[in-house]
């Protein structure tokens, strides 16, 4: 018989998985130059090379998340590792952009496949739901720390080797993974009938399409109507068809009627508008503080560090604010404090003010973790243990989704808010200079004397009152989310001591029973961390 496991010895396993999908993330951000000098891929190649892991991931979570409810998300997540291992081998020595791009698509779907298991294998290993929002804490910290980590250690080695040494990261965590899977328990969902093959390629496909279209839209230039019209209608099509084909299935991957759950709902919902409203600031960060504050990469990323360490800050501290708070004021106070330092950025102009910036930007990730953690919290505590696979993937496609309409949104308003006006310039060079900052930067460095002079402060200036439009959009979405959070649960309900003890012994069966709400027949509500009557 299998010897059991500490729950805490599976977290650390979960977490260092984790940790390799969070670096890979961003590790490649800084080898973008020196891969494109390497093998001078074009622009539509450059596009797919830093596309084609998030797509290809989003597209995937749900596919992969409700076969590993079916067949064992254990197996999955082993799964997940080797194809992620092979994959970043396969992108380190890629000899051309199209195996690049290959390699890429390929850590995109090893990606999916870890990520929603290590959540479903949490939400099994954790019954307690106190001790499974201290588990997610760590979880969401480890998350904020391979984000922060992967950009100074991608500088880091293609500074001292080559552009493909990024990838080779993944691989001694890979080393230490591979020999620990005995370490994780296995589980599936105890539904019969077979895995919807049909509908699981219907939701990967409308969730390509839309995350395509949507990503297209948020472009820097504008793109034919076709190409992002025409996959987000086909993948909204699709969507439309899966859902009503689960509604109609015995056995769905995903059951829709949990979305009738008011608090489930709403974390999802939380969770798109988070995201919606925030992805596409830290693009527009980075601009400001490299092209119109003018500091380097590496001055930049240390600026950001802030946002990170408060938002680890706030995952740690997470289990004890939602056990104070509950759910509802805890959401709805993440996002009123993500709100109001977006409205603090407003301040920043065209000089450096960088006891403002690091105040708002400590603030922006606090705020910001707090609102992610109650959201996944609430979301896995509303979903039965049998369908947490399904549960984790609509979280992450949730994520995901949010993102890329964030970037297309508040994109779209810093394109239409930014145009830069100076005299003695042409009309070809002037509408050149309103595409971005950056070209302008290069027409004025062209131009030079007092026309290149003007032309970079207009620039400047329309920048800075461009990203004010865009904070201020970002804020009311920001509100929006802190009243969606009033739907949430306004306490935390935890089992009692002879409940947990019925679910602890359930989660360390194999198949665990199929109505999980027996399981839940002692409750009691916890306000200001103390047990109410």
């Amino acid at each position: 018989m299998r010897r059991p496991v500490s729950r805490w010895t599976v977290l650390t396993v979960l977490c260092l998985s984790l940790l390799i999908v969070a670096l890979d993330a961003t590790v490649l951000h800084v080898a973008v130059p020196a891969l494109t000098e390497d093998l001078r891929p074009g622009d539509q190649q450059l596009l797919w090379i830093v596309d084609a892991y998030p797509l290809v991931a989003a597209s995937l979570l749900i596919l992969f998340g409700t076969l590993g409810d079916r067949i064992g998300r254990r197996r999955v997540l082993l799964t997940g590792y080797a194809l992620f291992g092979a994959a970043s081998a396969l992108a380190a020595f890629a000899p051309d952009a199209h195996v690049l791009i290959g390699a890429r698509a390929l850590l995109g779907a090893g990606g999916a496949m870890i990520m929603p298991a290590t959540l479903s294998i949490l939400r099994q290993d954790f019954p307690d739901r106190r001790e499974r929002a201290m588990a997610i804490g760590l979880w969401s910290a480890v998350a904020a720390v391979g984000a922060a980590v992967g950009p100074v250690l991608g500088g880091f080695l293609v500074e001292h080797f080559w552009w493909g040494s990024v990838f080779l990261v993944n691989l001694p965590l890979m080393a230490v993974l591979l020999p620990a899977w005995p370490l994780l328990p296995e589980s599936r969902s105890d539904a019969e009938g077979p895995w919807d093959l049909p509908g699981a390629a219907a939701a990967a496909l409308g969730v390509l399409g839309c995350v395509f279209g949507i990503k297209r839209l948020g472009g820097g230039t504008p793109p034919a109507a076709g190409s992002v019209w025409l996959p987000l209608l086909a993948g909204a099509a699709l969507l439309v068809f899966f859902v009503r084909r689960q509604r109609r299935r015995a056995h769905p991957l995903i059951d829709v009627r949990m979305f009738g759950n008011a608090a489930f709902s709403a974390a999802v919902g939380c969770i798109v508008l988070a995201m919606l409203a925030l992805v596409g600031l830290e693009l527009i960060a980075v601009q400001y503080l490299q092209l119109v504050l003018g500091l380097s990469p590496l001055r930049t990323g240390l600026r950001l560090l802030p946002l990170t360490f408060a938002a680890m800050a706030a995952g740690l501290a997470g289990s004890r604010m939602l056990l104070r708070l509950g759910p509802r004021r805890m959401v709805a106070a993440g996002f009123t404090l993500t709100a109001l330092a977006v409205l603090g950025l407003t301040a920043m102009g065209q000089h450096d003010r960088p006891w403002l910036l690091t105040t708002a930007f400590v603030l922006l990730g606090f705020g910001l973790e707090t609102t992610l953690f109650g959201a996944y919290e609430t979301m896995l505590n509303e979903t039965p243990a049998h369908r947490a696979g399904g549960a984790a993937a609509i979280g992450e496609t949730s994520y995901q989704l949010g993102a890329g309409m964030g970037i297309a949104l508040l994109g779209s308003v810093m394109n239409a808010a930014y145009a830069p006006h100076a005299t003695g310039i042409s009309p070809r060079d002037s509408a050149a200079a309103g595409r971005s900052l950056g070209e302008a930067y290069d027409i004025a460095e062209r131009l030079g004397g007092a026309p290149g002079s003007a032309l970079r402060h207009a620039a400047r200036h329309s920048f800075v009152q461009g990203m004010h439009v865009t904070l201020l959009v970002s804020a009311a979405l920001l509100v929006g989310g802190a009243c969606a959070a009033l739907r949430l649960p306004r306490v935390m309900e935890c089992e009692a001591a002879g409940a947990g003890a019925v679910a602890k012994a359930a989660a360390q069966t194999v198949r665990p029973a199929s109505d999980p709400a027996r399981h839940r027949t002692a409750t009691v509500a916890v306000r200001s961390g103390r047990a109410g009557d």
